[in-house]
């Protein structure tokens, strides 16, 4: 395998691994029957992202780099929130960590 086939394979495994956040959301949504995002949504999110990230950079592409990376911001503070309030819960009832993945 070549390098630049290399670096292909991995900016695909990256679309996949981003792509794979949907089909989690949408399994999650189903099985509550109303819409749901699950903590894992979040892993997938910035996993791929990190991965496409990397091959844009590789690609010299800057529209690539910009979107990619500026979603990466967005995807690790929702998770800093995610977990700011399962903090806050652990100190609050049992009731308030049930609503928390």
């Amino acid at each position: 395998m070549t390098l630049d086939r290399a670096w292909l394979a991995f900016g695909l495994i990256g679309q996949v691994v981003f792509g794979a956040r949907f089909v989690v959301q949408w399994i999650a949504s189903e099985r509550k029957r109303e819409s749901h995002i699950p903590l894992l949504f979040w892993y997938l999110s910035i996993a791929g992202g990190i991965i496409t990230t990397a091959y844009a950079i590789h690609k010299r592409d800057a529209v690539f780099i910009i979107g990619q990376g500026a979603g990466l911001v967005v995807y690790v503070r929702n998770l800093m929130l995610i977990y700011r309030v399962q903090r806050t819960a652990t100190t609050t009832t049992p009731a308030a960590r049930a609503n928390v993945d």
